[in-house]
């Protein structure tokens, strides 16, 4: 019996054994990028006007954290002895021509190099950057100008939607940056940007806020998760990845691009709020991506000047509900096309670029706060929010349809048809939308210029709702104010208000 019980506690003891080393290779495995120790000062910067000679002292506490990064692809090649069959296009047509006449082969590496710069925002070598100055590369270099040491660097991750990238070398006891408060930024506070353009070295500029929430939808991206501040302190390429300080030296952005048709400064540079790196660098720290929130089922707009009276609104803050699709969270929430959406989480709703980002900067999963007004009435709803998909996009573009008949006119330079089982295959509706469709739009006419398009379907004019072109052209001969106010549907574009000047038929 003794004998039988040897091997059956030898068996537990090896188990025992084996589920420490896995619990611990797990944990230590997670555990490889320690959150870093960051310094933060939200210290409002004095803005009385004061005689400056100079900005030496900003300049001194802020540079020594400002490095150069150089960056290295390695680019493997085949080449042919006939130059023609290194054409790309001619090897697609006529295949690899290996072994024939000409076709003799030789592999080369060449190395594409890149100059950036980053900031030391952590004694312990955490630094962050422009992800476009290390994304693709194979191999990453650091060079801290003080010093004059340079060290290997690895990516501890990267978000391409705000172009920002955590890197991370070995080190200790380095020159951290502080950290501003880019929220409290004002348009006209002085700001210095540092890096390294052209790979001359390390230089400084100066210049002031030019403006801030500026909002680029590149890449095929259509969800604003930018809110970049721009300025006309000399931004050069090479500088992507510094410093953008305040006049206390204190970090309020990272230097990403510039607006300019020469690929040299011309006065129009921008930033990444230091606030919104924080929250990416946070998020790519713990764990290795960034999830954002996202209001499932709803498609929204900016508020104007000529949509506010329809909806009884004294400001154009906020963001007006298109649509909301049945069965999502937005629809169970409570939320209605019309509805006028102000504080979200208890801030105000500026426009819709504004409430897209605060909603990204939510954690998956959470509930938020909506105040709106509907009706005039004021309301509050609380929703879940989901992970916004990588793909999300918003696609503007106009239907090109062949017209389905010529019914009727309606709205000067504009053509109405029925919607009828043809057109709704044609642009792919949803089964329960009615209006009518435009079949014809005069570029010249007023409908044009307020952005209705051809292929557009009309839900409603002024509030009441269209079953047909006739409905249609009913309401538009009984309108009498000085602008018309439509509800469209549109292919790729969900549904959207729009205002047309309607100034010549008002009485």
């Amino acid at each position: 019996m003794r004998d039988l019980a040897r091997p059956v506690v030898g068996f537990f003891a090896a188990l025992t054994v084996a589920a420490v080393m896995v619990f611990l290779i797990y944990f230590t495995a997670r555990a490889k990028d320690p959150a870093p120790v960051i310094n933060v000062d939200t210290t409002p910067i004095i803005r009385d006007a004061r005689a400056v000679t100079s900005f030496a002292p900003v300049v001194k506490k802020a540079a020594p954290s400002v490095i150069n990064i150089f960056s290295t692809h390695i680019i493997h090649e085949r080449l042919y002895r006939n130059p023609m069959f290194n054409d790309p296009l001619f090897r697609q047509f006529f295949g690899d021509p290996s072994g024939q006449d000409g076709g003799d082969e030789r592999d080369i590496t060449r190395q594409e190099r890149s100059l950036g710069s980053g900031i030391i925002i952590s004694p312990d070598g955490y630094i962050l950057t422009a992800n476009h100055v290390v994304e693709g590369m194979d191999e990453i270099k650091v060079g801290i100008p003080d010093s004059k040491q340079e060290y290997t660097a690895r990516v501890v991750g990267a978000d391409p939607p705000t172009d920002v990238a955590v890197l991370k070398i070995d080190a200790a006891g380095l020159p951290a940056i502080t950290l501003g408060d880019s929220d409290q930024l004002e348009i006209g506070d002085v700001v210095l940007a540092i890096g390294n353009p052209f790979g001359v070295g390390q230089s400084v500029t100066m210049g002031i806020v030019s403006a801030l929430g500026r909002t680029f939808q590149t890449r095929g991206q259509g969800y604003a998760i930018q809110d970049y501040i721009q300025t006309d302190a000399a931004i050069n390429p090479g500088n992507s990845g510094g410093a953008l300080v305040d006049a206390d030296g204190r970090l309020v952005g990272i230097n990403t691009m510039i607006k300019s048709d020469s690929s040299g400064n011309e006065g129009v540079g921008f930033a990444v709020p230091v606030n919104l790196a924080r929250h990416v660098m946070e998020r790519l720290i713990s764990g290795g991506k960034v999830a954002r929130g996202y209001l499932v089922g709803i498609h929204m707009q900016d508020i104007d000047a000529g949509i506010a009276p329809f909806f009884n609104l004294s400001s154009q803050n906020g963001v007006l509900v298109d649509d909301v699709f049945p069965g999502t969270p937005a629809d169970k929430a409570g939320l209605k096309p019309g509805d006028f959406l102000t504080e979200f989480n208890g801030k105000e709703v500026e426009d819709l670029n504004s409430l897209q980002l605060e909603i990204s900067e939510c954690a998956p999963g959470s509930d938020a706060t909506l105040k709106l007004i509907r009706n005039g009435a004021a309301t509050t709803l609380a929703v879940r929010l989901a992970e916004l998909p990588m793909d999300v996009t918003a696609q503007y573009g106009a239907v090109q349809t062949s017209p389905v008949s010529t019914k009727a006119d309606a709205l000067d330079g504009v053509s109405l048809v029925d919607l009828d089982r043809e057109a709704r295959q044609a642009l792919k509706t949803p089964v329960n939308l009615e209006g009518a469709i435009v079949t014809e739009v005069n570029p010249d006419s007023n409908a044009a210029e307020a952005g209705l398009r051809r292929g557009d379907v009309i839900m409603e004019i002024n509030r009441q709702s269209v079953g047909d072109a006739e409905t249609a052209n009913k309401l538009y001969a009984q309108a009498r104010g000085k602008v018309l106010l439509l509800r469209v549907w549109r292919h790729r574009g969900g549904t959207r208000w729009l205002t047309i000047d309607n100034t010549s038929r008002a009485e």
